[in-house]
């Protein structure tokens, strides 16, 4: 994607690809310095991108980490994706259904909020 691409699902696809790649100034660059990130529906986890930031660098440590997409959908400036990820847990190895939801303006993540489900450890874990 082009650093100056504006459409919403672009920019989502982006982040998500960065996301995947481990790759934290790709995963930046699609953020607003002044974003905000809420775990859904108000609760804010991180204000800022340099706080988006670190809690990035700490997850994409994990050696297992990966989102896979499952369904999206966009509506404006909202774009929302059901994605199962794949993490590492406290008690092993394991996956995660989430709902994220972000705003974009101007080719930027403004505000993204999350919701997590349950979290399903592996049988080996």
């Amino acid at each position: 994607m082009e650093p100056n691409a504006t459409d919403p699902e672009d920019v989502a696809r982006a982040q998500l690809d960065a996301y995947n790649a481990k790759d934290i100034d790709a995963f930046m660059a699609l953020w607003s310095d002044d974003a905000e990130y809420f775990q859904f529906p108000s609760t804010l986890l991180a204000s800022g991108a340099a706080a988006i930031r670190e809690r990035h660098v700490a997850r994409f440590k994990e050696a297992n980490l990966r989102a896979r997409l499952i369904k999206r959908m966009s509506m404006g400036t909202l774009v929302i994706d059901q994605e199962s990820v794949t993490r590492t847990f406290p008690e092993g190895t394991g996956t995660v259904d989430v709902i994220a939801i972000h705003e974009i303006e101007n080719g930027k993540i403004v505000r993204a909020w999350f919701r997590m489900g349950q979290s399903v450890l592996d049988r080996a874990s």
